[in-house]
């Protein structure tokens, strides 16, 4: 965790002394809405939905977790759950289904590896497989135990979540940038409260692929969202803006979600969900403009260009990649 963002942030909502989703009464039409206020503590927990197939990396994920192929050096999880402790989360909750124990192994101590590392004198190997540890109870898994969408596998992690907003991260999206993109999004959440969504723009011509937002402001970095739509009609999009894979939410998501119709691909929408928590409920939604670099590991192209960007950055990596690059090229 980073430890100096995290008290920051305690720092900034201490001073602030609102509660979340305080139920007001409107002057102007006498009517109860529910108000953005500022938070009296910060988001600790964070939401991974990795139950997923991985059908498009086949025959790769036949016996090994998509989330667990590796960027250079590192599984696709363990960076997206890196974002997620830089942004202060404390407790990270996986979804996960058959054939998924290797992510548990992989965020616990193994002692006889760690011995025989210990015992060889390899003291830079051993920092590199304990310094990103979870502590003991940081770490939580749930089945989802049928294939019903990303918004059935929120539902699934209900009771670990329990009644507190917490934040929701898809491990296929890769968000690459100086400032992480959750840690983006605590520092707005600490200013609005309410629900936060990252965006990020897509050509338009490709909005009928993703869930799209409507804004006040498409270029400013935060900006409350009047409208959500899931894979709109090619030219009906209220904007290019999409939906790219980050989220805080706040718990009423799970009353909404345990009676949620089938949607979009016949599966448990999650902005479905969020659309009534938006209209019906009137819980405010903000956007919040991701301007780095999103990586698609879900498929193969957004894969291997994550490889390189990585790989790019890495002094130990980057001469002789880019000498080899030119090789091949």
């Amino acid at each position: 965790m980073n430890v100096f963002n995290h008290f920051r942030r305690l720092h900034k909502l201490n001073k602030s002394g609102y509660c979340a989703n305080q139920i007001v009464s409107n002057p102007t039409n006498g009517k109860s809405e529910i108000m953005a206020k500022k938070h009296s503590s910060p988001i600790r927990k964070a939401v991974f939905p990795v139950a997923g197939l991985g059908t498009r990396f086949l025959p790769a994920t036949k016996a090994m977790p998509k989330e667990m192929l590796t960027v250079v050096d590192r599984p696709v999880i363990q960076h997206v759950v890196d974002e997620a402790r830089d942004a202060g989360i404390e407790h990270f909750i996986f979804v996960t289904g058959r054939n998924k124990g290797v992510i548990e192994d992989h965020f616990d101590s193994q002692y006889e590896l760690e011995h025989t590392l210990k015992e060889r004198g390899k003291k830079r190997e051993l920092d590199i497989i304990t310094r990103d540890l979870p502590s003991a109870g940081q770490t939580s898994f749930t089945r989802q135990q049928k294939p019903l969408g990303l918004g059935h596998a929120v539902w699934c992690a209900r009771e670990l979540v329990g009644n507190e907003p917490f934040a929701l991260l898809l491990p296929d999206m890769l968000h690459h940038a100086d400032t992480p993109c959750l840690a983006e999004m605590m520092d707005a959440y600490d200013e609005t409260g309410g629900n936060i969504l990252a965006v990020s723009p897509v050509p338009d011509d490709q909005t009928n692929q993703y869930g799209i937002v409507g804004v006040a402001d498409t270029e400013a970095k935060v900006s409350k969202i009047s409208q959500m739509v899931e894979k709109p009609p090619r030219g009906s999009a209220p904007s290019n803006l999409h939906i790219s894979g980050r989220y805080i939410l706040q718990p009423e998501i799970f009353s909404i979600l345990a009676g949620q119709e089938r949607g979009s691909g016949d599966e448990i929408q999650i902005t479905d969900a969020m659309i009534t928590l938006m209209n019906k409920m009137k819980q405010p939604f903000y956007a919040v403009r991701f301007d780095g670099k999103i990586y698609d590991c879900g498929s193969k192209i957004g894969f291997l260009m994550a490889n390189v960007a990585y790989a790019l950055e890495r002094d130990d990596l980057a001469s002789e990649f880019k000498s080899e690059l030119a090789k091949v090229l």
